[in-house]
C-alpha cells in the first residue's frame, strides 16, 4: 500500500526522511505541500528531509532576520528580503529552504521575482539556519553555492564562509565587516529570552545609533 503524504504527520522538531526521489517526484511533493506551510525541505541526490521547526526555532530566526533587516537599514545598504525561498538547481540534484537569506550583493537580481531558480538566479548573500535540531545542511548550500551561511545554536551563531568549494568558520561576516555581528546576535537573541522581543530590539536599535555613525 502506497501513503499520500497527506496521511503523514511530522510533529515540531522532528524529521521525516524520505530516499531514492527523482527530481519530478520532489516537484510534485514540493507541490502538494504548498507554500503556506510550517514545514522546513531540503533536497539532495534523491534523499527529501521534511522538518517541522519548533516554537523557539521561529523565534530565533524571526528575530534574527529582523536584526538583519535593522543593521541593513542603518547601514544604507540596499537588500532584498526573501524569507524561506525554496532554492533549487535541479542539474545539481539539490534544492534547500533556509529559515531566512538575504541578497544584498546581488539584489538587483531578484527584485521582483517570486521565484527563484539557480540555474539562472544567483543564490542568496546570506542564508541563515537555526539549528536548534542539530540539523545540519551544509552540503546543500556549499553545492549551490551560497557564500555566506549563519547557523544559530544553543551555543550561538557560527559564521561560515565559503571558500574555494568548501565552507570555513569565520569571526566576522563580510557583509557587514566592522560589526561585531556574533556578539550582538547573541546578546540580543539571548536578551529577548529574558525579556521579551520588544526590548531586546529597542536595545539593539540602540546600540546601532550609539555605535554606526
Amino acid at each position: 500500500m502506497q501513503l499520500a503524504l497527506k496521511q503523514i504527520t511530522v510533529h515540531p522538531g522532528q524529521q521525516l526522511l524520505l530516499k531514492e526521489l527523482d527530481w519530478q517526484k520532489f516537484e510534485e511533493i514540493l507541490s502538494e505541500l504548498g507554500e503556506k506551510r510550517a514545514s522546513r525541505l531540503s533536497y539532495s541526490n534523491g534523499i527529501l528531509e521534511i522538518m517541522v521547526p519548533l516554537p523557539e526555532h521561529e523565534k530565533d530566526k524571526e528575530i534574527i532576520s529582523y536584526m538583519v533587516q535593522i543593521l541593513l537599514e542603518a547601514l544604507n545598504i540596499n537588500f532584498e528580503p526573501l524569507g524561506s525561498t525554496t532554492f533549487k538547481n535541479e542539474r545539481m540534484n539539490q534544492a534547500v529552504e533556509p529559515d531566512a537569506c538575504f541578497y544584498i550583493d546581488n539584489y538587483q537580481a531578484v527584485i521582483g521575482k517570486n521565484r527563484i531558480n539557480l540555474e539562472n538566479d544567483p543564490p542568496p548573500d546570506l542564508a541563515i539556519e537555526i539549528d536548534l535540531t542539530s540539523r545540519t545542511r551544509l552540503d546543500n548550500y556549499r553545492l549551490l553555492g551560497v557564500p555566506e551561511l549563519w547557523r544559530y545554536n544553543q551555543n550561538g551563531l557560527q559564521i561560515n564562509l565559503l571558500q574555494e568549494g568548501e565552507y570555513i568558520e569565520s569571526s566576522i561576516s563580510p557583509n557587514f565587516p566592522n560589526i561585531p555581528i556574533i556578539e550582538l546576535i547573541n546578546k540580543f537573541v539571548k536578551q529577548s529570552q529574558k525579556l521579551g522581543r520588544s526590548e531586546a530590539i529597542r536595545n539593539f536599535k540602540k546600540w546601532l545609533m550609539d555605535n554606526i555613525d
